[in-house]
Parts: structure tokens; sequence; C-alpha cells
């Protein structure tokens, strides 16, 4: 098998496997108080020095155009789970930042999240396979920049 058709493979087999997990999780996912869309948004900024990122940031870790990102957070902003603040060091630019009320909700549905993470991910693979699927997704994530 040629090179090229070994990273077709391999690419067709990790883009799969992400679909079917993302389904189940997404099935699992406690939807009744934030949407898969709005817990990566609180996820990611919870990650963050002072839980804030500046808008433009934040739209290179979420798999959504910037319009939709923009949307999302005025909704996030309306039900006071992120605020929206000029950037002190440039006024063009927006940060966002997750509320305490935001956090809360955040991490209440992240235990829930982790567990299916836990069942669907830990649950199939062993400590040593997950320690090595991070290293190779880690490799291909910055070997892509």
């Amino acid at each position: 098998m040629s090179e090229k058709s070994l990273a077709v493979d391999a690419w067709e087999s990790l883009f799969r496997a992400q679909v079917t997990v993302l389904r189940q999780l997404n099935a699992e996912f406690p939807t009744a108080e934030l949407s898969f869309n709005e817990y990566d948004v609180l996820f990611n900024l919870s990650r963050q020095p002072q839980r804030a990122l500046r808008i433009r940031d934040l739209n290179r870790h979420l798999l959504l155009t910037q319009p939709s990102v923009s949307r999302l957070v005025d909704r996030l902003v309306q039900r006071q789970l992120v605020t929206k603040e000029s950037d002190p060091g440039d006024g063009r630019g927006t940060i966002v930042r997750i509320t305490e009320t935001g956090y809360t909700l955040f991490r209440r549905v992240a235990v829930v999240h982790a567990e299916s993470i836990r069942n669907r991910v830990g649950g199939i693979l062993n400590a040593d396979e997950l320690r090595q699927l991070t290293a190779l997704t880690e490799k291909l994530r910055l070997g892509a920049r």
C-alpha cells in the first residue's frame, strides 16, 4: 500500500471515528441546559487565563463560522453566561468573558459530559491507548499549523 493510500485510510478512519463518537456524545449531551456549541464556547473560555478570549481568538477554537460564533456569543450574553467588553489594548477588538453563572453552569454540564466521554472513549481504549491517541492527535494538530 502506498504512503498516500495509508494517509487517506488513516484520515478516513480518524474522521469516521470522530463522527461516530460525536454523534453518541451529542445524543447523551444534557441539552436542556446548554447546547453542544454553547458548551464548546464556555469550555474554551474556562481554559483561558482570566476565563476570557478575544472573539477572533475564540473563533480559532470552534468549528463554526465567524458570524455563527458572533450570534452564539450574543445569545450567551443575553443569558448572562458571558460578557462582551472592548479590548483595552485594541478598541476594535472584543473580549468575551465567562461569568460566574456561566462557569457554574459549564461545570455542572461538564460533569455529565465527562462521564459520557469516559464511557465512549475511556471505556473502549485502555490508559496506554488513550495516551498514544492524545500524542498522535496533538502531533497532527500541531503539524497542521
